[in-house]
Formats: C-alpha cells, sequence, structure tokens
C-alpha cells in the first residue's frame, strides 16, 4: 500500500511500515523520515506547514510539521529538533477517509468513521490547529467516503458514500439522508469518488461507483440523463485540476470530461496491473501499482502528453 503527498518537487511516500521522502531534485535519494508505522492517507497541506495524515494501528488523524520532517535529513535547525514533531485531531480513532475541503479563508476537514463524520476547521494562530465544528454519531450507513460542500455560498453539505451508495447530511440540522442508491446494482457497491463539479454553486456532484458515475444535485435529483460509463471496473477514480476524471482499470487508463462524462484518451498498459492513484501536483499525476506483499512501483504521467514514466 503506497499513500503520497507532494513537498515541492519531492515526494512524500507512506506505506505499510513507514513514511519516505523520494528526492526527484537531485540524485534520487529515498530518506527515511519515519518507520515502523502504517500510512493509510495522507496529504500536504503546505500553506499550514503541516502533512495531514491517517495513521497508525488504531487509524488514528494526525498532523506532523513539514519543518520536523525536513530536519530529519537536514539536522541544521537545533530548535525544531527538541520539539515534538506531530500532534493529533482530536483523540480520533478508527478513521476511514478524509477530505480537506477549502472554502474562502476556512479550511474544514470532514472526516469520515465507522459509523459517524466530524467536522473540524482550521483555527490560525495563536491555536494553529484544526478544531471540533460539528459531530454527527449513529449513522443509519457506514461511511466509506466523505467530502463537504458549501451550496450556492451559504448552506454546508457532508456527502458520503456507503456500501449502499450515497448520502448527505445538512450540517445545520444534522439531517441525513439518501442522495443516490444504484439500485440496479445487486448487493453492495464500492464507491470510488465524489465530485463536486465546478462553476455549478457548489449543487451539483458526480459521484462513481463500480464501473459507472451519475450526475446528481445536493438533493438527490439527477440533473444528467447520461451515465458516465467506464469501460472496465476502475481500481481508482479521481478528479483531476484540468476539470477532467481520471480512471484507472487493470488494462488501461480512461480520461473523462467531468461535464459530459465523454471519453477524451485512453492509455493502455502493456500487462495487466492494480493502479492506484496518489496525487496531482502541477501537470502530472502520480499513481502506484498496488500489490499485496510485494513492491509497489511508483508512475507518473504528465496531462497533455500520452507518455508515462516510472519512478
Amino acid at each position: 500500500m503506497c499513500v503520497l503527498g507532494p513537498a515541492g518537487v519531492n515526494l512524500l511516500v507512506g506505506t505499510e511500515n513507514g513514511l519516505w521522502l523520494l528526492d526527484r531534485s537531485g540524485q534520487g535519494k529515498v530518506y527515511s523520515l519515519i518507520s515502523r508505522r502504517r500510512f493509510q492517507q495522507m496529504d500536504v497541506l503546505e500553506g499550514l506547514n503541516v502533512l495531514i495524515t491517517i495513521s497508525g494501528k488504531k487509524n488514528k488523524l494526525r498532523l506532523y510539521y513539514l519543518s520536523w520532517l525536513r530536519n530529519k535529513i537536514l539536522h541544521n535547525d537545533p530548535d525544531v529538533e527538541k520539539r515534538q514533531g506531530w500532534t493529533s485531531v482530536g483523540d480520533l480513532e478508527g478513521c476511514v477517509h478524509y477530505k480537506v475541503v477549502r472554502y474562502e479563508k476556512i479550511k474544514f476537514l470532514v472526516i469520515a468513521l465507522k459509523n459517524a463524520v466530524e467536522v473540524y476547521a482550521w483555527a490560525p494562530k495563536p491555536y494553529h490547529k484544526f478544531m471540533a465544528f460539528k459531530s454527527f454519531r449513529s449513522l443509519p450507513q457506514k461511511p466509506l467516503s466523505v467530502d463537504l460542500t458549501v451550496e450556492e455560498g451559504q448552506r454546508l453539505k457532508v456527502i458520503y458514500g456507503s456500501l449502499s451508495g450515497f448520502h448527505a447530511i445538512d450540517v445545520d440540522s444534522g439531517t441525513p439522508y439518501d442522495l443516490y442508491l444504484p439500485t440496479h446494482i445487486q448487493g453492495p457497491i464500492h464507491p470510488h469518488a465524489i465530485i463536486i463539479l465546478p462553476n455549478k454553486a457548489g449543487t451539483e456532484v458526480l459521484v462513481c461507483y463500480e464501473d459507472e458515475g451519475v450526475y446528481i444535485d445536493t438533493y438527490g435529483r439527477i440533473t444528467k440523463d447520461t451515465v458516465l460509463q467506464w469501460g472496465e471496473m476502475p481500481t481508482s477514480v479521481a478528479y483531476l485540476q484540468s476539470n477532467q476524471v481520471m480512471g484507472w482499470g487493470e488494462k488501461a487508463i480512461e480520461l473523462r470530461s467531468a461535464n459530459t462524462g465523454n471519453l477524451d484518451g485512453v492509455f493502455m498498459h502493456k500487462k495487466a496491473q492494480k493502479l492506484k492513484f496518489l496525487c496531482e501536483r502541477n501537470d502530472k499525476v502520480f499513481f502506484a501499482s498496488v500489490q499485496s506483499g510485494g513492491s509497489s512501483q511508483i508512475y507518473f504521467m504528465t496531462l497533455g502528453q500520452n507518455s508515462l514514466f516510472s519512478w
């Protein structure tokens, strides 16, 4: 398992047994930063000087200070070396997924737990940490993925995916309701992605699950008759800054328009393999091969070029 966060031109890589820095600026060295800790999800928030992670045996939400991680390689700041290099977000354990959402000057952190959703907001100095904002417990479905939207600049809504479909919570009232349940599929579904469509006042969403995607609004109404249909079942789906959706299948990578679902490009694999999206940085998309018990290969693709590079 491999997760990734960009740190300048370098890459932070979280694995089953530690955190590493891949130096892409010079000789391609690999530095061990943290050992014997499992990293499930992570993102670099450079404006806040932190790396946010779901990590450890208990899947805790932990922030690492980038200055502390940097000093583990450079060893040039004794003051940083003396300080504790991380802090926990609340006392949350059993975290499943999180999403950092920026709205105007506010940074929200929405977190999926085993049967609950928590919303935190970033408090600037002197606090310099995420503080509890809203909590939604005893949800009827277990959230597997989560996002947050601001409707028309006024109403906050949590959107989350479960084994039965997609649901929403009105943050003010705390009321959960179903957004979209794909009843045409027998048994549990795999929710890949929740994509808040740009330039729609936060009210339109593309929800991707199994091998398709459906366009709905935040009240559960279908907004487009078209269904985004992947050529094969993807193992990973991600929204890109180019307003495109990328799906990683075992035979090919598909690039589609987020607004229409139309196919923009296909990149065939030389051999069948499972791939997982890691992160997007400038015009590059990073992803990794998923190999249970084996070593993972990290790849990157430069958007606008039909080229694929391995790291």
